[in-house]
């Protein structure tokens, strides 16, 4: 074999005289929040003294805490905002001192919370639940401006039978 001896094309940065640490480049441009426009800080709020209006809808949902909130009926409730004015994080808290908290850069909606609390909820049994459907949310500035009081109840109201059939005792139809 011939050893070819021609120049070599391609240089290794190390030997040709570059330094090994990056270059020192500025970062021009940072990216904007992902917060849109209305959407405040809870602490924000606090500290103006704006008060916080709670949905009202979150009362009526009857909903299981360890079912998945995308088994509600109505599906056009989860996606209004919890708060008004909208918040970017909220914490929930439950009687016996359990906190979860819901985020939401855009805003935290009925859904956001729900979730928050259906991810605490959700590997327990109904029976392990003493009180085991959402009742509603509470906001006590006196206690604490940043957090919701979460309210809970032994069992849903009865769903309204939308044309369901239902048995009696002996297990004859009704309508």
């Amino acid at each position: 074999m011939s050893v070819d001896t021609a120049p070599l094309t391609k240089v290794d940065s190390a030997i040709s005289g570059l330094s090994s640490s990056p270059p020192d480049s500025k970062i021009k441009h940072r990216r904007a929040s992902s917060s849109a426009a209305g959407v405040y800080n809870i602490n924000d709020l606090e500290s103006e003294g704006k008060e916080l209006l709670i949905a009202k809808e979150t009362q009526k949902l009857n909903w299981k805490l360890n079912t998945s909130p995308a088994t509600l009926d109505d599906k056009e409730v989860l996606k209004k905002f919890l708060t008004t004015p909208p918040v970017k994080k909220i914490d929930l808290h439950f009687p016996l001192g359990l906190e979860v908290t819901a985020r939401n850069m855009k805003g935290v909606t009925i859904k956001d919370a729900l979730d928050a609390i259906h991810k605490q909820f959700k590997k327990k049994a109904d029976d392990e639940l003493e009180l085991p459907v959402l009742a509603g949310f509470e906001w006590d500035k006196e206690e604490s401006w940043t957090r919701l009081k979460v309210h809970q109840k032994k069992e849903g109201a009865p769903a309204s039978s939308g044309g369901k059939k239902k048995k009696n005792k002996a297990g004859v139809e009704e309508e």
